[in-house]
């Protein structure tokens, strides 16, 4: 059985909100606790909950069928995350998460330009100005005026 029903906004809008609830739960989670181990308990839980999900959905899949370059930049991507969220866990440590949070999602104008620059994909006019006034608002979110 797989689990992939409904459209990717119902997705995407569920990320943005337990991508929320993280900065909220992170925030008040590593205090008393060294940001990098704050890390590794998170990447604990969230491999025993996605073990449990594979196996209650019976998502898994034989590694052999896996081709190289898959296995290759799944494991690159991993190795950012892994990066990204040392370095989110860090920054919560020193700052608020009112803050961080906003910077932190700065990385959907660098997936908008990575994604036009590498893949090929195009945006209009107007999705480019969404980019800048995402740009624009998390700045004003994280200064001080």
């Amino acid at each position: 059985m797989r689990f992939e029903t409904g459209s990717w906004q119902v997705w995407a809008l569920a990320s943005a909100a337990f991508a929320a609830l993280t900065a909220i739960f992170g925030k008040v989670g590593v205090a008393g606790v060294g940001a990098d181990f704050a890390t590794f308990l998170r990447t604990v839980v969230i491999l025993v909950v996605l073990g449990a999900l594979l196996a209650a959905t019976g998502g898994g899949q034989p590694l052999n069928t896996i081709s190289g370059k898959s296995y290759l930049f799944l494991v690159l991507s991993g190795l950012a995350t892994g990066a990204s969220w040392l370095c989110y866990y860090r920054a919560l440590k020193l700052g608020e998460a009112a803050k961080v949070a906003p910077i932190d999602k700065l990385s959907v104008v660098l997936v908008a330009v990575f994604g036009a620059a590498f893949l090929g994909e195009r945006l209009s006019w107007a999705n480019w100005l969404g980019v800048g006034l995402i740009a624009g608002g998390a700045i004003l979110v994280a200064v001080r005026i």
